[in-house]
């Protein structure tokens, strides 16, 4: 909530205009500072200053509400995927206002499924002009978004697109390439008024792993916790802006093979990004999704894709606050995601085809 823009927060003009001179642009720069310090900054009075504060800390405090309060506002919405049977499970798809993780190996098409919801969303306000321009942020760190495959998607999915409707879903979706977890950073921190102006309706981060797992040497202490902050911080900020913005978050996240007792903490970590590794990781060992349970701990809902014998897939709803344990058995298409087959834990065929530990 620090992180909340001063234009959002309901300042007078000239306090603004101050601020910005003084080079205070967010809640956190506000509140980082003591009132002899912004009487200063600001050229302002005691009691001013204590009118800045207040207003301010209102702002960037979370709200709170009684059980009584969530029982009554039970209008949960959602974004459809496009895959029909796994947005029922979910109960209507991927749920707003929350952040959907989606892990796996290379390959087996994580990337695919985040396009497939995008050219989704971009489409909605080019297939219905009563509603104004929705637009999508997708963050890449791979350099593996393909506005070929994005408008392939759309169109196979939308045949009676024309060419005045392509080039307006595509200027729908907004790509940033980012290298860096201190580029990433940034992007996310200042990223609201982006969300504001170009009337956002989702959100992709592809991928949340790479950067991390490329800086930070996991076998090193302070590396670890320099990690573990880092990924708390880019979680923190997701969900604000998921919540705030009422926008779905999907990040996409790579797998790793641990050893040892699942219970045991911070387990040396190789990367499994093949479908061979993922079937044989050695004795004692398991795959699951990378980054350590600190992040897994902040994803509302995970989604796991691996794979089956060619050319099938699997999708497994892993964690979700609305839906069962399930899983779909899907192929790669011009579509997208195509799904062939949908299993249900309950049908006691799920222990033999669950290889990615969730």
């Amino acid at each position: 909530m620090s992180s909340i823009k001063l234009k959002r927060v309901g300042l007078e003009n000239d306090v603004l205009q101050k601020c910005s001179r003084a080079k205070l642009s967010t809640c956190q720069d506000i509140l980082s500072k003591n009132e002899v310090e912004l009487m200063k900054l600001l050229d302002l009075g005691l009691f001013e200053v204590r009118s800045v504060l207040h207003t301010v800390s209102r702002k960037a405090c979370p709200q709170f509400l009684t059980a009584l309060e969530m029982k009554k506002d039970q209008s949960w919405q959602f974004c459809e995927t496009g895959l029909k049977d796994l947005d029922l499970v979910l109960k209507g798809g991927l749920l707003i206002a929350t952040l959907t993780e989606i892990a796996g190996p290379s390959g087996c098409g994580k990337t695919q499924f985040c396009l497939m919801v995008a050219s989704k969303v971009a489409h909605m306000s080019v297939s219905n002009k009563k509603i104004p321009t929705q637009s999508v942020v997708y963050i890449d760190t791979e350099n593996a978004f393909s506005a070929e495959r994005l408008v392939e998607i759309a169109t196979s999915n939308n045949p009676d697109m024309c060419d005045e409707d392509i080039t307006e879903l595509a200027s729908n979706v907004h790509i940033f390439f980012e290298e860096t977890c201190a580029s990433l950073l940034n992007r996310l921190e200042n990223m609201e008024e982006f969300l504001i102006e170009k009337n956002v309706k989702l959100m992709v981060v592809d991928s949340i792993a790479s950067l991390v797992r490329k800086e930070f040497d996991n076998q090193l202490n302070k590396n670890l916790i320099e990690r573990t902050n880092l990924l708390a911080k880019e979680a923190n900020i997701l969900k604000y802006l998921a919540e705030s913005f009422s926008i779905p978050v999907i990040v996409t996240n790579q797998i790793t093979t641990r050893y040892g007792k699942r219970e045991e903490t911070e387990q040396q970590e190789i990367d499994a990004d093949t479908s061979e590794d993922m079937e044989t990781p050695g004795e004692g060992g398991y795959v699951t999704a990378a980054l350590g349970n600190t992040w897994s701990h902040c994803v509302n809902t995970r989604l796991i894709v691996q794979y089956l014998n060619a050319p099938y897939r699997q999708i497994l709803i892993a964690k979700s606050p609305v839906a069962p344990f399930a899983a779909f058995v899907y192929r790669i298409q011009k579509k997208g995601l195509v799904l062939e087959a949908t299993f249900y834990l309950e049908q006691g065929i799920m222990q033999s085809i669950t290889r990615i530990k969730r």
